[in-house]
């Protein structure tokens, strides 16, 4: 079974990281939600509290397979101040892990030189931040072990990516008729 970590920091998107949550879920993909607020509850950029399955501080992140970011302003903002995701998110590059990113996080991974070279998409406005991409507008791409996302409209896509990427385009295309998705 797979194993993907996504974080959460104060003002995260709801619906980017908790539609993402669902849909691999209902895969079977192992999804764990990991805080980096020091504390299990983090408040979304909607004053929707949250319960992360666990902290930063507290987690192993040998087994994992993904690691994910979902945006919010200031929640990306909050992940690209943490210091050992970045640590982390430069070590699961060079370990040739995956990563993903939505919204305004793309330039979380742009402060690292994870997107230098990559075709990436993100909420307009903030594509000077994924530093040395191309951008691109549409909902989601994969480029290398990247997978990129535009927004909160774009979050079915941008989860369904994740599911054919780590799992197959069969089991994305059954989750899509499972769902009722229609493009």
């Amino acid at each position: 079974m797979k194993k993907v970590y996504l974080f959460l920091a104060d003002g995260f998107e709801e619906v980017e990281a908790l539609a993402v949550v669902d849909m691999l879920r209902r895969v079977g993909i192992n999804v764990v939600t990991v805080s980096i607020m020091g504390n299990e509850i983090v408040t979304g950029s909607h004053s929707i509290r949250v319960i992360s399955d666990t902290v930063f501080e507290s987690s192993d992140w040998s087994q994992g397979d993904m690691l994910i970011l979902p945006g919010g302003g200031i929640g990306a903002k909050n992940l690209s101040e943490h210091e050992g995701l970045g640590t982390l998110l430069v070590r699961y590059a060079k370990e040739d892990k995956w990563l993903a990113a939505i919204c305004a996080a793309p330039g979380v991974l742009g402060k690292y030189g994870l997107l230098a070279g990559k075709q990436a998409t993100c909420y307009p406005g903030h594509e000077d931040k994924m530093t040395g991409a191309t951008p691109v507008v549409i909902p989601a791409i994969v480029d290398g072990k990247i997978i990129t996302g535009r927004g909160m409209g774009s979050t079915l896509d941008f989860a369904l990516k994740i599911v054919e990427m780590l799992e197959s385009k069969e089991a994305a295309d059954k989750l899509k008729e499972q769902i009722l998705y229609k493009n």
